[in-house]
């Protein structure tokens, strides 16, 4: 298969195998006479492991590990159970600073003066002064 047809039936960009091309992700592809990259059911299998792994927002040098990994059917799996650690780890940080910003975000809206729904000016915007102030949000708002 082309290119293009790998790329759709991947639901990616050609752009974005030729990148893992490049990496060393996606291994090169026969050419055609025509100069045509001649792709295989391999190199989909393969493609699709690896949109797998972006979609868990695993890094390509953790998807080069998981690779390396899977190469190695008779080896142990516990490198794959601690890179799945710690992707799981860095996922959970991210939870906790997003919550955090939430609560930020909701103390900064409840700098807001009108509480009636009645319009005011932005001169009046408590959320607005709050920003302008002189000081992070996470130091005034908690």
């Amino acid at each position: 298969m082309r290119i293009s047809e790998l790329a759709a039936r991947a639901d990616t960009e050609a752009d974005t195998v030729r990148y893992y091309e490049k990496t060393g992700l996606l291994p090169a592809p026969q050419r055609l006479a025509n100069g045509y990259r001649a792709y295989t059911a391999t190199h989909l299998q393969r493609l699709q492991f690896i949109r797998r792994c972006r979609l868990l927002d695993i890094g390509l040098a953790d998807i080069d590990r998981l690779l390396q990994c899977a190469a190695q059917p008779q080896a142990d799996c516990t490198a794959v159970d601690e890179l799945i650690d710690l992707q799981l780890g860095k996922v959970r940080e991210r939870i906790a600073h997003l919550e955090m910003l939430e609560q930020q975000l909701g103390a900064l809206r409840q700098q807001c003066g009108a509480q009636d729904g009645s319009p005011r000016r932005t001169a009046q915007c408590g959320i607005l002064q709050e920003l302008a102030a002189d000081q992070t949000p996470s130091a005034s708002i908690s």
